[in-house]
């Protein structure tokens, strides 16, 4: 059958063409056939399943990692007037049972859910009726135990083969090795998949590592450039909103992001960076993934990543618009040792795995054999302070139990706050008119919460502040005042984990089967480590090559613009050594006056200055200065 895709192309999206493999790709799907699509962030894999799931008949399965991610994918096409549903959290059972009513007989083309979502019986008894054209899992890499971003959930997404026999699946990612590519193809079942893979090359983004004693000065630096936004990458929180006050201290726009801050807040602070409010978005890397903003001129790692892989989906953020960009790696002499340290020194060895699972289970006070099967609220550092577990290694064996089904985790970073009215209509009424200071706040609660008299509901306590002008501190006395005088059930919860037991207590027998994996992530962890500080010590490969032969592209050209390219081909010079003397004779100087006065690259004038200290020439001072030997 003969398909029009350029029409829909144009119709839709408004392009006059495909790019790279995007027709190929297009074409091997509309023939039935399995496909495996392996393109560049930026390369344009969405169109690759939603132009052939708009010329079939019938609707598009598409299973994606990120809440964020499917609702800008599904917004996006509803403004192209196609009709997409997504399944996110927190949906009521007769709403999601209207909404797969929806997809099943309203004529839309994509339901969009994750994995998780596909694991519910009622979706996947619906699937079975509806007439499916097409399965797409993006982001597949998720699927490969090797990948930087293993989801558990993501290995049952080979059901849907079951679920639409005979419907083609079409799996993309811009990340991926060859032994996740050869994991990806197993993990779904592929059926002799076409195998799709366009260079991960992005030329028009220079590739960078700057080595430094002053990472503040040289962010400021690179930022106050002004030409066009930005994201800088950190590895925790409190730096984010550090680094982000330092910029605005100096006359560089910007906010902070990470996965702790409130929805309403991140929504403001995107939304501020999406407009160009703001030039700079500090994160950490919770951020980034499913944001669509084409025109990021620089992407900066504050701190070494974990990976290449995390590393290359990072920084190809930047230029996605096709127009030249940078992304940088900002490094001082000790960050190699401290990545060491947080990536591979908390690395749960077997034996602490089968500890903590046994104290885990001791903590709930759960008998041998036995399961539980309600959700527990966990608190977490009164676990690790009561049996002497090291916080980020005990997170760490915690997340390998619930990639192997032992348990199941979920994160929770809102305090939870319950509540149900127990007495009766009157007695509510003759409550508010004895305390008619907390009436504000009561009425708000019943007329927000329809059903709070009859079960119990969780209730928002921002809302509600917003909505009385009440302070949250207030809020809470009044609830616990309910409570007290038993107007209401009040239960309040600020635990930031919730954890469900899945299979019956066995202690050693629970871990042992998954024992030789937690062996080779140690291995897989040192390697990507190990791969990550070789990119940044390189000083000979262009960084571009670098990358591409690490994902397996052997033929890669040099790009002729990373700092490998473009560096002085000269080592320390004794010219340049007797201009640093020569400079240091009027007085003491820092490695950034040299670098302001010399007009030399700081890489030259640091390996100049170390020469110069080990022959004995120079000296640092108190000031931390150089000054001529004494």
């Amino acid at each position: 059958m003969q398909y029009n895709i350029h029409n829909i192309l144009k119709e839709f999206w408004g392009y006059k063409d495909f790019r790279g493999s995007q027709k190929d790709i297009i074409h091997s799907a509309l023939d039935g056939q399995d496909t495996l699509a392996l393109m560049p962030t930026g390369g344009g894999k969405s169109l690759c399943y939603q132009v052939p799931a708009m010329a079939l008949s019938g609707i598009c399965i598409v299973v994606s990692p990120l809440v964020a991610l499917i609702q800008d994918q599904v917004k996006q096409l509803k403004q192209r007037g196609i009709k997409a549903i997504a399944l996110t959290g927190g949906i009521p059972y007769s709403e999601l049972n209207d909404l797969l009513d929806n997809c099943q007989y309203g004529n839309y083309k994509f339901l969009y859910l994750s994995p998780e979502r596909l694991q519910q019986s009622i979706i996947q008894e619906r699937i079975r009726e509806m007439e499916v054209s097409l399965i797409a899992i993006d982001e597949a890499h998720c699927i490969s135990q090797w990948g930087n971003d293993f989801r558990p959930a993501y290995l049952q997404c080979s059901l849907l083969k079951e679920l639409a026999p005979g419907v083609a699946t079409i799996a993309l990612t811009a990340t991926a090795t060859p032994k996740v590519e050869q994991d990806i193809i197993q993990n779904l079942k592929l059926d002799q998949p076409k195998i799709y893979k366009d260079s991960f090359s992005r030329s028009n983004i220079s590739f960078k590592v700057k080595h430094t004693e002053d990472k503040n000065y040289q962010l400021k630096k690179v930022l106050s450039r002004g030409n066009g936004s930005s994201i800088v990458y950190v590895r925790s929180r409190k730096m984010t909103l550090n680094l982000s006050e330092f910029l605005n201290k100096n006359g560089i726009k910007s906010t902070f992001f990470h996965g702790g801050i409130s929805k309403q807040d991140k929504e403001e602070k995107l939304a501020q960076w999406l407009q160009g409010k703001v030039q700079c978005m500090v994160a950490t890397n919770a951020f980034g993934m499913g944001v669509d903003k084409p025109d990021v001129r620089c992407v900066i790692h504050y701190q070494i990543p974990d990976s290449l892989e995390s590393y290359f989906q990072e920084a190809g953020r930047a230029g996605r618009d096709g127009q030249p960009s940078e992304a940088i790696i900002l490094t001082a002499n000790e960050d190699a040792d401290r990545a060491k340290q947080q990536f591979l020194a908390s690395l749960p060895k077997v034996e602490f795995v089968k500890k903590l699972y046994l104290q885990l289970n001791n903590f709930f006070q759960i008998p041998f054999g036995e399961l539980v099967t309600e959700t527990l609220n966990f608190k977490f550092n009164q676990f690790c302070e009561r049996y002497g577990f090291n916080p980020n290694m005990a997170y760490h064996g915690l997340r390998i139990l619930d990639q192997h089904s032992v348990i199941s985790l979920s994160e929770n970073f809102n305090e939870k706050t319950v509540l149900k009215f127990v007495a009766s209509r009157n007695g509510i009424f003759q409550y508010l008119h004895q305390h008619p200071t907390s009436a504000p706040i009561i009425q708000t609660i019943l007329r927000t919460y329809g059903g709070i008299t009859e079960h119990p509901t969780k209730i928002n306590l921002h809302l509600i502040a917003k909505k009385t002008g009440a302070n949250e501190a207030d809020i809470k006395k009044t609830l616990e005042r309910l409570r007290s005088d038993g107007v209401a059930e009040y239960q309040s919860s600020t635990s930031d984990l919730e954890l469900n037991f899945l299979v019956p207590r066995e202690d050693d027998r629970t871990i042992n089967p998954f024992a030789k994996y937690v062996e080779d992530f140690h291995t897989l962890k040192n390697n990507n480590m190990k791969a990550m500080l070789d990119y940044v010590g390189n000083q000979k490969i262009c960084r571009s090559v670098f990358i591409l032969h690490y994902f397996g592209e052997k033929s890669a050209q040099n790009c002729g613009t990373c700092d490998i390219c473009t560096q002085e081909n000269v080592a320390p010079s004794e010219n340049l050594k007797n201009r640093i003397t020569r400079l240091l004779a009027t007085g003491g100087k820092t490695s950034r006056d040299l670098e302001s006065e010399l007009g030399v690259g700081e890489k030259l004038i640091l390996d100049s200055l170390q020469e110069m200290l080990e022959d004995g020439e120079i000296q640092l001072n108190e000031r931390n200065e150089y000054e001529i030997e004494k």
